[in-house]
């Protein structure tokens, strides 16, 4: 008789979901994209807010009430009709969104900007478009993943705290700048999500407080335990929670997009002018989508380019969610998705919807080449910042003779070759 063998690979597939979140990069760049979306979008309308979303807006107060009542939608603008408050929850959606962006304590922080976009959109639904419905989904999908791992504020002290205990030698956990600033912000938290369930603040439905309280107790005791048991069976077990939720939240990402995409291709072929091609010649003529007239005229007056444009719209949709499995063309359709929005927003006038869908198809973009472009990025911030330090500071002296105008008790920095630029390189 012989003796099962223990199947490696999937034990392998089974440490690789448990033990790690899986796409940090990009996830990464959902977070920024979708924040940095959000802000930008609240910054154009700041002074339209009172009629959009504030006591000066068409659906009215006592309207919305209605209907909140009716669909038991979460909005803290609810809690009062005063312009105090109004002004109260736009200046935090504004900041929760900044701070997202950076990756400022982003556990926390997602919390505030799920907050704050429901808040405004579901106070009037009806002034939202296909973007803010990506935008209103995927700001509940952050809070459930490990979106600050890289390229955040998060990472950038994480990284420090460990290059100074290495330095220390330290084999005992310290209490680490930043930490003070999430206990406060914990404590605070708390209070709002105590005062809004006695309250009854939450809205009708179940999940919004079952996720909201779950949230807030899991980073308590994540802090309890990594603060006291940093090496506990505890611990491990909380990690393994978080990665397995952060890498489920990512499929969901995933199929989200793919719905997105397939059910707008699909329905696109059952429209007539889809079907003869001449589905993007109306948008081109119509005033309220064409910032670009000119443009515009130039796209719509030849019938071959609008004919191809429509069909390449309706195939690329169509045949992406079939593409995933095979690298290379998911990256062609990828890209052309994504030159498609980038079109959109310059032609239609439509950037938010396209800064929304273009954040959400980075779920899909290839690892190396986010690494490449985050290093194109910090190479080219520390060019800037090395030729700003260099312009004030004028010519970098000579070298001077061994003891001249030396400072007692201080080692004299040394003046190494020249770099490729040209420009003499410190060397302590």
């Amino acid at each position: 008789m012989s003796t099962p063998r223990p199947d490696h690979g999937l034990a392998r597939r089974i440490q690789r979901v448990t033990a790690s979140a899986l796409g940090p990069y990009q996830s990464a760049v959902i977070r920024i994209g979708f924040s940095a979306t959000f802000l930008l979008f609240l910054l154009r309308e700041l002074p339209h807010r009172h009629e959009m979303y504030g006591p000066d807006a068409p659906w009215r107060w006592d309207l919305a009430q209605q209907l909140i009542s009716g669909n038991q939608a979460f909005t803290v603008l609810m809690w009062s009709d005063s312009a105090f408050w109004f002004e109260v929850v736009y200046a935090l959606a504004l900041i929760s969104s900044l701070l997202l962006m950076l990756g400022w304590h982003t556990r926390a922080v997602s919390v505030l900007f799920m907050a704050g976009v429901l808040s405004l959109q579901n106070r009037s639904i009806f002034m939202g478009d296909g973007g803010d419905n990506v935008i209103h989904l995927m700001s509940i999908y952050l809070v459930l993943t490990r979106c600050g791992q890289v390229w955040s504020l998060d990472a950038r002290r994480a990284r420090r705290r460990e290059a100074a205990a290495e330095d220390r030698g330290e084999t005992v956990r310290r209490r680490v700048p930043g930490e003070a600033v999430g206990i406060v912000l914990w404590v605070v938290l708390g209070a709002v999500l105590i005062g809004a369930t006695v309250g009854g603040g939450l809205g009708g439905t179940v999940w919004m407080p079952v996720l909201l309280w779950a949230l807030w107790a899991g980073q308590g005791a994540w802090w309890a335990v990594n603060r006291y048991a940093p090496r506990s069976e505890l611990r491990t077990l909380l990690d393994v929670i978080a990665n397995l939720a952060h890498n489920a939240t990512l499929v969901v990402i995933m199929a989200e997009v793919c719905l997105i995409y397939a059910t707008a291709g699909w329905y696109k072929i059952q429209g007539s002018r889809w079907q003869d091609g001449t589905a993007l010649y109306y948008p081109l003529k119509l005033e309220y989508f064409t910032p670009w007239p000119a443009l515009s005229g130039v796209l719509a007056s030849s019938g071959f380019m609008v004919m191809v444009l429509s069909y390449a719209t309706v195939i690329v949709q169509v045949a992406f969610p079939f593409t995933l499995f095979n690298r290379r063309v998911k990256n062609v359709l990828l890209a052309a998705m994504i030159c498609e929005h980038a079109g959109i927003a310059l032609l239609l006038g439509l950037p938010f919807f396209s800064m929304a869908m273009i954040a959400a198809d980075a779920v899909f973009l290839p690892t190396a080449f986010l690494v490449w472009l985050g290093g194109r990025a910090s190479l080219g911030r520390q060019r800037l910042f090395r030729r700003r330090l260099f312009r004030g500071r004028g010519r970098v002296p000579a070298p001077r003779a061994a003891g001249v105008g030396a400072v007692p008790g201080v080692p004299e920095p040394e003046v190494a070759e020249s770099g490729d630029d040209g420009t003499p390189t410190l060397v302590r």
